[in-house]
């Protein structure tokens, strides 16, 4: 676990989505380049410990990120080393720790991100994340509602294929 001993500043955030936890996770495991990263540029395991690469567009500009994961709890928690360059953490490791709660509508997920150098940094990122996380929603909730309504549909259709 990076030493964050002498860079205290964090920033949390929750919400409800509605994609079950299951999906959250696999969405930062394994299906990065679906939603937040450019296609083609992730280099990632789902392993403890393993190094990840990956990289985001942002004002058509490539940013690198990298990192490793700390702890994988499938379906409940996600901990990564996590470095970016001057617009986001400064080459300074920093750990983003994401939490998954089940709930009726979907998942309850609490993200942290901790060891900022500066304000201005944390500030960025408190910016940032919400904007992130509506695209993993927007993407994977889509999925979701599709899923359901054909779920749907074929009962539908079974019913009328098999009237009681």
């Amino acid at each position: 676990m990076p030493d964050l001993s002498d860079r205290p500043l964090q920033m949390t955030l929750e919400r409800e989505c509605a994609i079950p936890p299951l999906l959250v996770y696999q969405a930062w495991t394994v299906q990065l380049d679906r939603w937040f990263a450019q296609p083609g540029s992730v280099l990632m395991r789902q392993r403890v410990n393993e190094p990840f690469f990956f990289e985001t567009l942002h004002e058509n500009i490539r940013q690198p990120h990298y990192g490793r994961f700390l702890r994988l709890e499938p379906d409940r928690l996600i901990e990564l080393a996590w470095v970016t360059g001057p617009l986001g953490t400064q080459g300074a490791e920093t750990v983003v720790t994401i939490e998954l709660m089940p709930t009726a509508a979907g998942t309850r997920l609490r993200l942290t991100h901790a060891g900022f150098v500066d304000e201005a940094s944390r500030n960025r990122h408190s910016e940032a994340w919400p904007r992130v996380l509506d695209l993993l929603e927007n993407i994977f909730a889509e999925g979701v509602t599709k899923r359901k309504k054909s779920v749907k549909r074929h009962k539908e259709q079974h019913r009328s294929n098999f009237p009681m």
